[in-house]
């Protein structure tokens, strides 16, 4: 593919070179002889201008028809400035260099912009100095009262800056196409996956289309919704969702939770684009539902992400009334009911007075990505990164760099829970068609690489491609997050349940959020941001609560922690570890972060009044026999004591100290010992 590219370059130069040197019209005495060829030819000029005058979104269309005529006359001025200018509008934007140096060297007036079009050419090329050449003599022909163009001109110089630079610096990572059960010769695009990197959803316009339809002003097929499952890190042939998700018009991705139950689709609505929510119910996606006024406006609304707690929502709008360039940023928080609030502006440090769009909240609750116009771009949208502190103070966004970014748009960038990989799509030559989806790998393992040629290209096209490897490495800090997975279901029949999960501070006694289980799987996934001691309720109705604790230092890295989640029934016998009841070492007094789970069981014990319990205490073997009998029995007493404090007949309340004498894990490791540390409940009568 990259060898014809070359081709039709080289023999596009070759004509200037072996050309007249001068412009040839499309004239009867030019072509005396080939009067059919030419009636065609301008023929073809006609129909490709109906698509020019339209503008840049039709140019494509145009281009077909240009080069047939050009194929006739190769000499033309104004012919291969339009062909260069149409290109520039494709994915195919260097292929346009030759046509405007032609069209330059022919007429170097031909239009006021060829320099500037030349500089655009260059620039997406990566050749910034010749790019610098042409923006300048551009800009020099320019008045004061061309102050827009100005404005434009000088960006792009600046761009140049900046792209010199970030080639110069780049990022150390792999490229990996994702394959063709992944991409297809149609455009692939806007990637999303769930934190675990376990499904990839992203949004084609293949021939296979729900109602098969063309969109037809720009002549490709309308965006449908596909999803692909990752087995053994291999990915599984993409398939369209289908309807309720996909229609007749455009449906495209936009957002998944981090347990990829909850996905934002954006539909057009007839040009006043705007976010859905759906929810996956079992096997089967909710159809989606349109979100309030509070994040659709009568403008556009383009992209948005949830937060890792579900309790805030990121998205861009072009709102004029609101925004601060043209497409910005906003947040918004969910109620103690779940609705969305008023939005408000990210502010000036994330939105420039160019446009931002694909918004990504990382699953650690505080790196922002994006793409913008603004900040140090190396030209069109660029991805940032920008993290949020407690204080809720932005840092100043920093490009993500070269070879992620290019002097074309990058957009749709998502990262992996661990940090480790990226998706994004671009336009690359070993591509299986047009935009690709491909994955970063960061800092990853070294590992064979296909050789760029043609012959490996075709060698290697059943198997994701290693594009570039940069020798250059930078920094990547390590994802400090714990994702805590696994399936919850009923520990006597081990059918999956349906549960309610809810998460906790601790330390601050307060709710961070609630998520539920797959109701058909019972698969959940949390995402535990290090350097904090949460609680985690598990709750199903009918079966007694569930509860875990996991106190995460703040310097621990990623980790991984499958925990599946056996609910055991209200009956007699059935016994409970209180996971999040704690004290201090050696002593019965309760600690403050005790709080929320003693509310649970209070809550069970009033909503069950004939339940009678054993709150039982339990130590490890540190110590003499006579002191852990005597700490494990004060210790169930203070819980019993805070149960009847809070209106608990005692008549329904006993307490019990078992010592060192029920070890449920080994005592030879601090691991073992902290288990058998413990206070538990068991039903005696219902």
């Amino acid at each position: 593919m990259k060898l014809n590219k070359l081709l039709v370059i080289a023999v596009v130069f070759l004509q200037t070179i072996f050309a007249y040197g001068q412009n040839v019209e499309f004239s009867k005495d030019n072509f005396k002889d080939q009067k059919d060829g030419l009636k065609k030819a301008l023929n073809e000029i006609s129909e490709g201008d109906k698509y020019f005058s339209e503008g840049p979104s039709r140019y494509k269309i145009a281009i077909d028809n240009y080069l047939a005529a050009q194929k006739f006359n190769p000499n033309n001025a104004v012919l291969n400035y339009k062909i260069g200018k149409c290109l520039l509008h494709t994915i195919d934007k260097t292929d346009a260099i030759p046509y405007l140096e032609k069209a330059y060297k022919l007429v170097p007036d031909i239009a006021e912009d060829v320099r500037y079009l030349l500089g655009k050419a260059y620039h997406l090329n990566m050749e910034f100095d010749v790019a610098t050449t042409h923006y300048k003599a551009y800009k020099d022909r320019l008045t004061k009262n061309q102050q827009e163009e100005l404005l434009i001109v000088n960006r792009n110089l600046n761009e140049c800056i900046n792209g010199k630079d970030l080639v110069a610096n780049p990022t150390r990572v792999f490229l990996d196409n994702l394959g063709k059960t992944v991409n297809s010769k149609y455009p692939d695009y806007g990637p999303l996956i769930s934190a675990d990197e376990s499904v990839l959803i992203f949004t084609s316009r293949r021939d296979n289309t729900t109602g098969l339809g063309i969109d037809p002003y720009i002549m490709e097929y309308f965006e449908d919704i596909y999803i692909s499952y990752n087995n053994n890190g291999k990915w599984s042939t993409a398939v369209n969702m289908g309807k309720p998700i996909n229609t007749e018009e455009h449906d495209a991705t936009v957002g998944l939770s981090a347990d990829g139950q909850k996905m934002l689709v954006y539909k057009d609505d007839k040009g006043d684009g705007n976010i859905y929510e759906c929810e996956l119910k079992g096997d089967n996606w909710s159809k989606p539902q349109k979100l309030s006024k509070n994040i659709n406006s009568a403008h556009h609304e383009s992209s948005a992400c949830f937060s890792p707690n579900g309790k805030a929502l990121y998205f861009v709008s072009n709102n004029p009334d609101v925004s601060i360039g043209g497409r910005d940023i906003f947040v918004s928080y969910a109620d103690e009911k779940g609705k969305w609030g008023k939005s408000v502006n990210l502010g000036p440090t994330i939105n420039t007075k160019l446009n931002e769009e694909s918004v990504f909240m990382h699953p650690d609750g505080k790196s922002l990505y994006f793409s913008s116009q603004g900040h140090k771009s190396m030209g069109g949208y660029d991805i940032f990164k920008s993290v949020i502190d407690e204080g809720g103070k932005w840092s100043t966004p920093v490009n993500v760099g070269y070879p992620i970014n290019t002097p074309d748009d990058d957009v749709f960038f998502v990262l992996s829970a661990s940090g480790k990989h990226g998706y994004y799509s671009s336009f690359r030559p070993d591509g299986e068609g047009e935009k690709d989806i491909y994955m970063i790998t960061f800092l990853g393992p070294e590992k064979q690489l296909v050789l760029n040629t043609e012959d490996n290209l075709l060698a290697s096209v059943a198997e994701p491609v290693r594009e570039r490897v940069i020798e250059e490495a930078v920094v990547v800090e390590a994802a400090k997050i714990t994702l805590l997975k696994g399936v919850i279901s009923d520990a006597m029949t081990q059918i999956p349940l349906e549960a309610d999960i809810e998460l906790i501070d601790n330390d601050k006694n307060i709710v961070l959020a609630n998520f539920k289980s797959n109701n058909k799987s019972g698969k959940y996934l949390l995402s535990l941001p290090s350097g904090k001691n949460y609680g985690i309720a598990v709750k199903v109705q009918g079966y007694l609560f569930h509860s875990e604790n996991f106190n995460i230092p703040a310097i621990a890295d990623y980790q991984e922690i499958t925990k599946d989640i056996q609910m055991k029934n209200v009956a007699v016998g059935s016994k409970i570890v209180l996971k999040n009841i704690f004290f201090d070492f050696g002593k019965f007094t309760l600690r403050p972060e005790s709080t929320n789970e003693l509310e649970r069981l209070i809550k069970l014990l009033n909503d069950v009044p004939t339940l009678k319990i054993e709150i039982s205490g339990h130590t490890d073997n540190r110590g003499s026999a006579e002191m852990n009998q005597k700490l494990s029995e004060n210790r169930a007493k203070t819980v019993v004591e805070y149960l009847i404090n809070k209106g608990i007949p005692t008549s329904r309340l006993e307490f019990k100290g078992y010592g060192l004498t029920e070890p449920v894990a080994t005592n030879e490791t601090d691991e073992g010992r902290q288990e058998n540390r413990r206070t538990e409940f068991k039903i005696l009568s219902k």
